[in-house]
């Protein structure tokens, strides 16, 4: 058996969540995920301003002060802390170390860089797998998605912390269970099973109550648990757990959410080691605070690697003020209005252009919501500016033009003590599918090359075939029968995330006879239907039938996504509330259903 511990879901998370899993969590290895797209634009930033950053200086401090108990107690640590400078992050890490007297071999794993490609890529005509846009001229980072081999590779040459650059998320994970059991790079049944329980764990406390839609029923959210994941060489199950002690909550509802996180077709999660299908995974409660998860199965991994660019696409500022009193929520709009109006003039006498977009939100009076906010009377609310320009002298004008509503428009505007917003880059996400024989990944342990060489396994894409029928699928949704109008709430947990800028939302049924109603009522249109007001693209339904849960996948839905958008939820945090409040007419019989 062996314990992995998750400390970090993203760059920014608490700094708790690796001391707490190093003192109470009775691990084998500690693995932190630090990277987002849009975080390798920021490190690739800053590494062009000093060759020494590009990497997370987090995991440095954090992994100083926690080496000698990880020393003593033989806990191995996978981080891609090292960001677009893997090899800086190690050698900062190692200076630590070596001035506390404190020896553990370090491996790096680099060659996900793109740089030097770009310009064969560029010839070749590569294409953006979404949009078919063509390539950008001018590229602020650009990383190919490496597996779990690499990883692998290090520990087995006696790694005792392995940092990289961009790998999938869930590989930290994977790539120590590959090394501690032997697995074959085709034994695609674990492969599947030992990358879902990284992407269990990816995200941190996710999994373990944070996030819940339940809230309510979630304790200690001042402690919350990191999860940790206990895993055999059978690689066909695992439970999900927390340290003793600590807030948080496990349950195969809690699970359930974080494994429709950001996931789009769950017959077909491709990954670089294996394509994984989730439908078919089945969850049970294994104690307190404890869920076994099975069902996960493989098949060949992909033949192309996805890669993800990004690049400078002008400016964007984003600022609010607090209005309050007898309808706020019109004159905060009349507010907005106004300003932007005041601005556009002042744009125009300057010879400028006009701005390339603007953003206008009432928050408090749900502007978010659409047609479908309800309307009640709010005596305060936040109102939302935001603009786009190719100029950042304009978005600067914006900024100095904001506080002067507060004596020359709406009583009761406030809110803007903090000072003027700040115009930040726009970042547009570029994705792509590379071959991997265009890179040269690389393994060194205390800056000496292994030589490493990985396993071309992958095949073009071929489809998966169904794995059988669940039998929790009720053909009955009994529909007979007197209807109740409930919040869909009553009936689902939901969970949303993003991608670009496309959105997904997890719905997870309360029960069996709720998932075959929602199956037949649910539709990819209905929901459609109700986000028309911020989807522009298409919406797709996915069913994962062995945990009663339904996937929409809705393309085009962020205004651009990421700092791209000017949305106050430009990610689509939101997005399952906002759904699990349509109103359902259900049968009687289905609500009686529910536990």
């Amino acid at each position: 058996m062996v314990r992995i511990g998750c400390a970090s879901g993203f760059w920014g998370d608490s700094e708790a969540g690796a001391t707490q899993l190093v003192a109470s969590g009775h691990i084998d290895y500690l693995v932190f995920d630090f990277l987002a797209e849009i975080t390798m634009s920021l490190l690739a930033r800053a590494r062009a301003k000093s060759p020494d950053a590009g990497y997370a200086p987090d995991f440095v401090r954090i992994m100083a002060d926690l080496a000698p108990e990880i020393q003593r107690q033989g806990i191995r640590v996978v981080a891609n802390a090292g960001g677009v400078n893997p090899a800086a992050c190690a050698q900062a890490l190692r200076s630590r170390l070596q001035a506390s007297g404190i020896a553990l071999r370090i491996a790096v794993v680099d060659g996900d860089d793109l740089s030097d490609q770009l310009e064969v890529l560029r010839a070749e005509g590569l294409r953006e797998m979404f949009s078919g846009e063509s390539l950008p001229d001018k590229l602020l980072s650009a990383n190919a998605y490496l597996g779990a081999q690499p990883i692998a590779a290090a520990l087995a040459a006696g790694a005792q912390i392995v940092i990289t650059g961009r790998v999938v998320d869930s590989a930290v994970t994977l790539g120590p269970l590959v090394h501690e059991f032997g697995w074959s790079w085709t034994d695609w049944d674990k492969l599947a099973c030992g990358s879902l329980a990284g992407h269990i764990i990816e995200c941190g406390t996710q999994c373990t109550g944070g996030l819940f839609t339940d809230w309510e029923q979630v304790p200690g959210w001042d402690n919350m648990g990191f999860p940790i994941v206990e895993c055999d060489a059978g690689g066909q199950h695992f439970v999900v757990t927390k340290p003793a002690g600590t807030g948080g909550l496990v349950t195969p509802a809690t699970v359930a959410e974080q494994i429709v996180y950001e996931i789009a077709d769950p017959a077909c999660y491709e990954l670089p080691d294996v394509r994984a299908d989730f439908r078919h995974v089945s969850l049970r409660q294994d104690g307190p605070d404890r869920v076994h998860v099975s069902g996960a199965r493989g098949q060949v991994a992909p033949h192309l690697y996805k890669a993800s660019l990004t690049y400078s696409e002008g400016w964007r500022l984003l600022g609010t003020l607090m209005i309050g009193g007898h309808q706020a929520a019109p004159k905060a709009m009349r507010v907005g209005e106004s300003i932007v109006k005041r601005v556009q003039r002042l744009l125009n006498q300057r010879g400028w252009p006009d701005f390339t977009q603007t953003s206008l939100e009432v928050l408090g009076a749900e502007s978010t919501y659409g047609p479908h906010a309800r309307g009640q009377a709010s005596r305060e609310v936040v109102l939302k500016i935001a603009a786009k320009h190719a100029q950042r002298e304009a978005l600067e004008l914006l900024a100095k033009e904001i506080a002067p509503s507060a004596t020359s428009m709406a009583q009761g505007i406030t809110g803007f003590a903090a000072g003027r917003p700040s115009p930040s880059p726009v970042v547009r996400l570029f994705s792509c599918l590379i071959d991997p024989v265009r890179l040269t990944q690389r393994v060194s342990i205390d800056a000496q090359d292994l030589g490493f060489e990985p396993q071309h396994v992958g095949q073009a894409n071929t489809p998966i075939q169904p794995t059988g029928t669940h039998a929790n699928e009720v053909a009955d949704a009994s529909s007979a029968g007197p209807r109740v109008r409930v919040p869909l709430l009553r009936l689902a947990h939901g969970r949303s995330g993003d991608k670009g800028d496309n959105a997904n939302i997890g719905v997870i049924a309360r029960s069996p006879a709720a998932y075959a109603f929602l199956c037949d009522w649910l539709t990819p249109q209905r929901v459609h239907a109700y986000f028309a007001h911020l989807v522009l693209g298409e919406v797709h339904r996915y069913s994962l039938p062995g945990f009663d849960a339904l996937n929409f996948v809705m393309t085009q839905a962020l205004g651009g996504g990421g700092v791209s958008s000017l949305r106050y939820d430009p990610q689509g945090k939101a997005f399952a509330q906002m759904l699990l409040d349509l109103e359902v007419d259900v049968p009687a019989a289905v609500l009686e259903s529910l536990p």
